[in-house]
């Protein structure tokens, strides 16, 4: 079943009540109350600074593997409530993924560039610019990526992909369509951490990012392949006409639907981002267990 993404921009009050969220509104007389079945959710954005909530509404999100996201007062993602509980294997998952070696590291990291690196070629090929450097450098990815093609690929990838409407520089502080692309990135982390914890994984622990401030080092990792996903979104965006400067709740409603977004596997089976990363969370506890050596990524 496809999860749902609940955005709040107004203020309102949640709690639950019989396994439902409940939502109710300060002003009684413009609107009654709604609920939503609790099971029906994965992500919930809580953007407006005169939202309440119920600690028992956030106990019953979390036990449901709900990803509850804190937005700041420019309404941008800055915090992230995830469920300590992965499952009854957990301990041992834990400890497969603490002892995973440097090498095994280093090759799921060559796998996890090599992908990436694809999927940009791929929104790149879609809109018309040349992409033969780019596959080769997917195919020369070696293990640990020592050459930097993550680097080169960058580079090539973000001089190209809005060449045809402005000058751009990606920077998270920079001009627009960043904002647009690190709200993208933001829920994306999200949907990615929430996963790796149903998996039975510490989101803490990379194969490749390290930074000791950082709780979703692993995150960080897993959803390099999936951000050319939000890159296509927030091209189509910016091709629109749209006024990407400011970030409204018309274009947080367009990223918001990340989640729904259709990803294509090798076996040529098709799935919803969401559920997809659940595919790709679980291949990488098999990788850190020994059972298998392939990560499975999608393919834009």
């Amino acid at each position: 079943m496809i999860k749902r993404t609940l955005m709040f921009s107004n203020p309102a009050y949640l709690s639950h009540k019989n396994s439902q969220l409940v939502i109710s509104f300060p002003d009684k007389g413009r609107e009654d109350d709604r609920t939503v079945p609790i099971e029906d959710i994965g992500v919930v954005v809580l953007e407006n600074q005169q939202i309440t909530i119920s600690h028992g509404c956030i106990a019953a999100l979390v036990q449901n593997n709900v990803a509850l996201i804190s937005c700041d007062a420019s309404h941008m993602p800055t915090g992230l409530i995830l469920p300590l509980d992965g499952g009854n294997t957990q301990a041992e998952r834990f400890r497969y993924q603490i002892e995973a070696s440097l090498p095994l590291k280093k090759q799921l990291w060559q796998q996890t560039i090599q992908q990436k690196i694809y999927n940009q070629a791929r929104v790149l090929e879609d809109i018309g610019i040349e992409t033969v450097n780019m596959y080769r450098w997917s195919k020369s990815v070696k293990s640990g990526d020592p050459d930097n093609y993550e680097g080169r690929a960058a580079a090539y990838y973000w001089q190209n992909i809005f060449s045809g409407y402005m000058d751009f520089n990606r920077n998270r502080g920079g001009e627009a369509p960043n904002n647009l692309l690190n709200y993208g990135y933001a829920i994306l982390r999200a949907i990615v951490a929430r996963s790796l914890v149903s998996s039975g994984l510490l989101p803490t622990l990379g194969i490749f990012h390290r930074n000791k401030y950082n709780a979703y080092c692993l995150a960080d990792d897993i959803m390099e392949p999936y951000r050319p996903f939000v890159d296509r979104i927030v091209y189509d965006i910016v091709t629109e006409g749209a006024v990407v400067e400011e970030l409204d709740t018309t274009l947080k409603t367009r990223l918001l639907q990340l989640p729904q977004v259709d990803v294509r596997f090798d076996d040529k089976t098709t799935s919803p981002l969401m559920v997809g990363m659940s595919r790709t969370t679980a291949s990488l506890a098999r990788c850190f267990e020994g059972v298998s050596r392939k990560i499975n990524y999608p393919s834009l």
